[in-house]
């Protein structure tokens, strides 16, 4: 079984093969150039480099948001694209979920943090129960403190990772009134290696789409559509 991971939902980007429980490739980014300018010459590089038939792939899993508005377009066009050429399915994987699916086996409470800007988090609450991921709240996005408050009321250590962990760390170090841990470099952002993981053992599971269907799970409206809100309800103020 072979799945072809991308993830662009955050600052990130990130390209991968898994085959069964092996790991063929990856190769990830984290700088300053745009996601529009990486994944696709990243997904190339990966095909040079292990002489991979893309028409082998048995499906593409895809970070599906929340994060980037950007970015998740990027992934989403990248994969609906390659889903309709290749006429292969799609396995959408939660972006926090995916992040989680780093810490494979951590002990106690994983809770990835996204920095959503407003001070607010896409962030949900994991824990790995007999080896696999369990859910125990779902991604959302809400204030930071109200996640803190989330976390204390669980009473369990909790590990941290994510772009939002170097926003929210002063914060974090002085709410938190339970055990909690910072995840290291090498699996505190985006991987898409833990995308396509995850995507087999979903894939596996008949949790597939077409690339008709897929869509970025966004959480919340972008800035621009929230501001024209704004603007056309104090128009109609203006006009009651």
């Amino acid at each position: 079984m072979r799945i072809l991971g991308l993830d662009s939902s955050g600052i990130v980007a990130s390209v991968a093969v898994v085959e069964d429980d092996v790991l063929v490739a990856e190769y990830t980014i984290n700088y300053k150039k745009t996601h529009s300018q990486t994944l696709l010459s990243m997904l190339d590089e990966i095909v040079k480099m292990t002489e991979l038939d893309l028409e082998s792939i048995d499906a593409i899993a895809v970070a599906a948001g929340p994060g980037s508005f950007t970015g998740l377009r990027i992934g989403s066009a990248t994969a609906k694209g390659l889903g309709l050429a290749l006429k292969k399915p799609l396995v959408a994987i939660p972006t926090v979920e995916g992040l989680a699916y780093n810490l494979y086996d951590t002990p106690g409470l994983i809770c990835p943090i996204m920095d959503a800007r407003r001070k607010q988090v896409y962030t949900g609450i994991y824990r790995f129960t007999d080896h696999r991921l369990e859910t125990v709240e779902e991604q959302m996005a809400v204030p930071v403190e109200e996640m803190i408050k989330k976390l204390n009321a669980y009473g369990q250590p909790v590990t941290f990772l994510g772009d939002g962990v170097p926003v929210f760390c002063e914060l974090i170090t002085e709410k938190m009134e339970v055990p909690y841990s910072f995840a290291p470099a090498h699996v505190n952002k985006q991987r898409a290696a833990a995308v396509a993981a995850l995507g087999l053992i979903y894939y596996r599971e008949g949790k597939t789409e077409t690339a008709m269907e897929h869509i970025p799970d966004y959480l919340r409206v972008s800035q621009a559509e929230r501001e024209r809100a704004e603007r056309e309800a104090a128009k109609a103020d203006g006009n009651a």
